[in-house]
């Protein structure tokens, strides 16, 4: 396959043309994926949906849409793209942030994640990263999980038809665990999530199969 000329060229439209439901990260980086599916410009192998939690489901991200001058968004989890490219760096797509989109993997990490090392324990940060391939035949969202008590919208919902597979309606809390027995692909420490990808390590790694 043809690559673009440029290594740092994006793989999916300008932000603003991209679908976008706010509160739905989740499902947005899903439809990234669709998107780089159906346009093959980029082989889908090398895109990745990166969920970020933990036990609590309490993680700090920074430079946050939502967010306030440096303070950080507090949230259950958040959910990005990751382009492990065979160019000089890799690249995340974050539609939430206040960082370029896409934004080179060692300026994200940096800005956004910084270190667990000055966090209490409770709030560092777990990745489970699904190769792309596999996230759109396996994820699966009724949305339950954003409505409250009398069953009423927490955030609208996208204007789009659920996202569910023949096995299942609603699967979201298995990609959110952070227990590497459940659900589907790699958990990491955030530590060894940023030493895997960024610029200065070993772009050798596989996750053939994950």
């Amino acid at each position: 396959m043809a690559r673009p000329a440029a290594a740092c060229e994006a793989a999916v439209p300008p932000r603003p043309a991209c679908a976008y439901t706010s509160c739905y990260c989740e499902e947005n980086v899903w439809k990234l994926c669709d998107h780089i599916r159906s346009r093959g410009r980029y082989p889908l192998e090398e895109f990745y949906a990166v969920f970020i939690s933990n036990d609590r489901r309490m993680i700090p991200l920074w430079k946050q849409q939502s967010g306030h001058a440096d303070e950080p968004v507090v949230w259950d989890y958040h959910v990005i793209l990751l382009h492990v490219s065979s160019g000089e760096q890799n690249f995340i797509y974050d539609l939430d942030t206040v960082l370029p989109f896409p934004c080179p993997f060692d300026l994200y990490s940096l800005e956004a994640f910084r270190l667990d090392d000055s966090l209490h324990p409770e709030f560092h940060r777990k990745i489970r990263m699904i190769r792309a391939d596999l996230y759109l035949k396996t994820f699966a969202s009724d949305r339950s999980h954003m409505k409250d008590a009398n069953g009423k919208w927490q955030k609208p919902p996208p204007s789009y038809p659920c996202i569910e597979t023949a096995d299942s309606k609603m699967n979201l809390d298995d990609f959110i665990s952070m227990n590497p027995k459940v659900g589907w692909g790699s958990v990491f420490s955030l530590t060894d999530f940023v030493h895997q990808f960024g610029r200065l390590t070993d772009y050798g790694y596989s996750l053939e199969g994950q």
